[in-house]
């Protein structure tokens, strides 16, 4: 039983007003529910309770959410940093002596997706059983190892089996980070506090080229200059594990950088969202409701559209570069700018996602540039305008964003833990896939123009313009549908806007999906 104390009282409150609902059992809450079955509800009311009993003023809430943007989202995109360096670390060794060519280098680029894409599932089922920061942080650890193996192997079977192995542990990433997102942030905060993550994808693109330039310089008598790449990512990671161990909190219930009294509100924060936070039972009927949802198919398509450019331009943007005639240190260092319009344009994304209540309009801004630059680069090819061809490689960095805004569509749109990790894992799947596709579009036959693979770029996230419209009109029509349910029965019952509040309240941390959760509000 969890007890309150006088001085563990919110701010400004009456002393009237304190959690009544921590002077009772769990159970005893439970017990006066005949709608909904709470039983299996989120740990969250082990510490808050069925209803709302404590209100925290804005003040106390703003102060509260700057306490959680100064660790978590920091901690999140230091790993986000460290995975997308290590990923794409092949892209800059390509051109420092790695010793694997040809389509040998198109074999191992993909193994790491093939790992990817194998442990999903099962790394996401695990986490959900554990506590998942802590999970993370071990995942984190052993792949810098792995990382810093690479500088040991020099044959194709060496590199293939230790990036499958990296993919493995790196498939836990992005499934963990939107799961915290969503547990400590209310919807309009959400898709904001993605980008600040997503966009180390840009900056690590920034980093890696100065740092790979850097290296360039030496003559490698002791050390060949790709392993020691490998060798720095590796300990990065491990430093980055390390801190993830020690402060990323698991939820807002385990929040141990936090008090008893904001551990509390931050759960009251995000009751009104009703995305629910942390339940460690898998539910059969969660996982088949999100299979059987038609708008976690279409995540999944807009997923595979966007990622497989993801695979083929994160393997071989620099080769790109540098067969417009530049030497490798012009290309690593030309690469840069890239990261930079990626970076802005994933915080620009996700600022208007939250700002508007928007998730698909965003999508579409991201995809119009690159869809500009693949038909320069096709249109310009051979045409000798370098400054031209560069700037359309720039462009096409744009894309990118789009994939941080699914990630905010799913923390949004989701409720029910095993539905949401469910479609958490459906869509790093269809992630992983498509970048296995995306390796082999740009086919060395087709080199230095790779004429192919950038028509396909052009005309898939062309496709993916009309499903982000589809998806954005589903919403907004379930929507509306629901309204008319809550309305239906508002006048069934005879209740007013208090009581239809209250049983919002009721069904928050229910562990209910959206489509069980009358209350639920999707975000178009």
């Amino acid at each position: 039983m969890i007890m309150t104390s006088e001085q563990e009282k919110p701010q400004g409150q009456d002393p009237e007003k304190r959690p009544q609902s921590l002077e009772h059992s769990v159970d005893e809450k439970l017990s006066v529910v005949d709608s909904v079955d709470l039983q299996n509800g989120d740990e969250a009311l082990r510490l808050i309770g069925l209803q709302r009993t404590t209100e925290f003023t804005e003040e106390y809430n703003r102060k509260l959410r700057r306490k959680l943007d100064l660790l978590i989202p920091p901690l999140c995109a230091a790993v986000y940093f460290t995975q997308f360096l290590d990923k794409t670390s092949l892209n800059y060794a390509s051109i420092m002596g790695l010793p694997i060519v040809g389509q040998n280098y198109n074999l191992v680029s993909l193994a790491f997706y093939l790992g990817f894409l194998f442990w999903e599932f099962p790394t996401v089922y695990i986490s959900q059983k554990l506590r998942v920061a802590k999970y993370l942080g071990v995942n984190i650890i052993v792949w810098g190892i792995i990382l810093m193996l690479h500088a040991v192997g020099t044959s194709f079977g060496a590199f293939f089996a230790l990036r499958f192995l990296l993919g493995m542990c790196e498939s836990c990433v992005a499934p963990i980070l939107i799961l915290i997102i969503s547990m400590f942030y209310k919807k309009n905060e959400q898709a904001t506090r993605i980008s600040w993550f997503y966009v180390m994808n840009g900056i690590t693109q920034i980093f890696g080229g100065f740092v790979a330039y850097g290296i360039s310089f030496y003559d490698g008598k002791l050390l060949a200059p790709y392993k020691i790449i490998y060798i720095l990512l590796g300990g990065l990671a491990i430093l980055v594990g390390i801190c993830v161990l020690i402060w990323l909190p698991d939820s807002p219930v385990h929040a141990s950088f936090l008090t008893h009294e904001e551990r509390i509100a931050a759960l009251e924060r995000v009751r009104d969202d009703q995305g629910g936070t942390e339940n460690k039972k898998w539910k059969k009927s969660q996982i088949i409701e999100a299979v059987s949802d038609v708008r976690t198919w279409l995540i999944v398509l807009t997923t595979l559209l966007t990622s497989i450019p993801n695979g083929g331009l994160s393997n071989f943007s620099n080769l790109i570069i540098k067969s417009f005639g530049y030497t490798s240190k012009q290309t690593l260092i030309l690469s840069t700018p890239a990261g930079a319009i990626a970076a802005i344009t994933t915080l620009l994304c996700g600022w208007y996602s939250d700002k508007k209540g928007e998730r698909m309009i965003p999508i579409v801004f991201a995809l119009v540039p690159t869809i500009v630059g693949a038909a320069m680069l096709i249109g310009l090819n051979g045409s000798g305008k370098k400054g031209a061809l560069l700037f359309a490689t720039y462009l096409i960095g744009t894309f990118g964003s789009a994939l941080s805004t699914v990630y905010a569509y799913n923390a949004s749109n989701t409720s029910g833990h095993t539905k949401k990790s469910t479609i958490n894992a459906m869509t790093l799947v269809s992630f992983s896939i498509g970048n296995i596709i995306g390796t082999e579009i740009f086919q060395p036959k087709d080199a230095p123009d790779y004429i192919p693979g950038k028509i396909a770029i052009m005309v898939l996230l062309t496709v993916q313009l009309g499903i982000s419209v589809l998806l954005r009109w589903i919403n907004i029509r379930l929507n509306v549908k629901k309204q008319q349910e809550i309305e239906k029965e508002k006048a069934r019952r005879g209740w007013s806007d208090a009581d239809i509040q209250r049983e919002r309240e009721r069904h928050a941390f229910a562990d209910l999906t959206d489509k069980e959760n009358m209350y639920f509000v999707y975000t178009a």
